[in-house]
């Protein structure tokens, strides 16, 4: 078997659904003959239903259930031991992937012999590329950097901007430090070596753990610009005190375990000071409520990949307040309506040209709902067909 892939899933059941849709064609794009996929999704005791609606609809993938939310590290430790895959691909619920993610990506460690683990170029559902498709380790000095903002006053400098590796040009292959857990796939004999993820992290940081536990152990991580991935951001966590309190948990969690050695004493017990002061300043900045975007922010919506003589999909929308428009216009939101003429790749690559002029929504042929989502700070949008 040359590929298993690994998805948890809390309470983002329509946003899986169209993540399995676009999985499902990507494992059909694999190319090397006689190749198979195994795909597991470990359900952290959802309470929207997500197995007993999904399980149906792909009665090829194996679905698991907790009894309780174990957090990102120990689910995916869980499956591990059942992966027969040469490689096993990390990846979020929350994400679309182009037809050509896995063949691109499988094909890439077939040619490069040092290669530990991969990640692919990620943008959100606006369009925006986002950063943390490639990364520098949080060094102290790095995330000093970044906690101050000066990354963002020198977004391409080496020594400022190095958290997210901002001198490294997005369009170039390149090994990096760290990967994204959104997408991280990763050869089983080096999992073997390293070991998989560190449990003391219920959430974040366990990917920058894992890509520094590989890079120790000899090998690359390599980022991937060659294909494109949407990844909507954040749909299973809300943005609340807890969010800001086990972000900052973990990042003090990562800097003890491998940088309290006495060269950094010092530097570590400033940058713990400097990262207590930022989530003080996180939580007064928080806002009260995760709100979803609202569709009164555009006149109507244009479908482009138009299912035609598919009116009742129209109709859906119509009584939801989106009215459908058979022009496009700067006005009105679009929704991308994939099928075999309009494949995701195709769509992936024209959000990223639109970037910034239109809301977006997305629906996958077969699908039961459009979702989309604008912000990073606010709850996805979600209308069930």
């Amino acid at each position: 078997m040359i590929l298993s892939v690994v998805i948890v899933s809390y309470n983002v059941k329509y946003f899986l659904e169209q993540c399995l849709s676009s999985l499902k064609k990507a494992v059909e794009g694999i190319s090397l003959p006689g190749s198979s996929t195994e795909v597991f999704i470990i359900d952290n005791a959802s309470s929207d239903g997500s197995p007993d609606f999904l399980e149906p609809l792909f009665p090829d993938f194996h679905f698991i259930r907790n009894k309780e939310n174990s957090g990102f590290a120990k689910a995916n430790n869980l499956v591990i031991p059942l992966c027969n895959g040469e490689f096993i691909l990390f990846l979020n619920p929350d994400t679309i992937l182009a037809e050509d993610s896995l063949d691109t990506c499988i094909s890439f460690f077939r040619n490069y012999a040092d290669a530990g683990a991969v990640g692919v170029r990620m943008i959100d559902g606006t369009g925006r590329f986002l950063k943390e498709s490639k990364r520098g380790f949080p060094y102290p000095a790095a995330s000093l950097f970044k906690m101050t903002g000066l990354n963002h006053v020198f977004p391409r400098s080496k020594i400022f901007s190095s958290y997210y590796m901002g001198h490294l040009d997005e369009d170039s292959t390149q090994a990096v430090d760290v990967l994204s857990g959104a997408f991280m796939m990763i050869k089983k004999n080096v999992l073997n070596q390293t070991g998989g993820f560190d449990e003391r992290f219920f959430m974040y940081a366990e990917d920058i753990d894992l890509s520094y536990r590989i890079h120790k152990a000899g090998f690359k991580n390599y980022y991937l610009p060659a294909t494109t991935i949407i990844h909507f951001k954040g749909e299973s966590t809300l943005k609340d005190f807890r969010y800001v309190k086990m972000f900052y948990f973990a990042m003090q969690l990562f800097m003890k375990k491998h940088f309290s050695n006495k060269g950094f004493s010092f530097r570590l017990y400033v940058l713990t000071l400097g990262l207590r002061l930022r989530q003080a300043l996180s939580f007064m900045s928080l806002p009260f409520k995760k709100t979803a975007y609202s569709s009164k922010s555009f006149t109507a919506v244009y479908i482009k990949g138009n299912p035609g003589s598919e009116e009742k999909f129209k109709q859906k929308l119509a009584a939801h307040r989106m009215p459908v428009s058979e022009i496009e216009k700067k006005e009105n939101a679009i929704i991308f309506y994939e099928n075999d003429s309009f494949p995701w790749k195709k769509i992936i690559a024209e959000i990223g040209r639109e970037s910034g002029k239109h809301l977006f929504y997305f629906h996958g042929a077969g699908t039961h709902a459009i979702v989309g989502s604008h912000s990073g700070e606010k709850q996805g949008q979600i209308i069930a067909l």
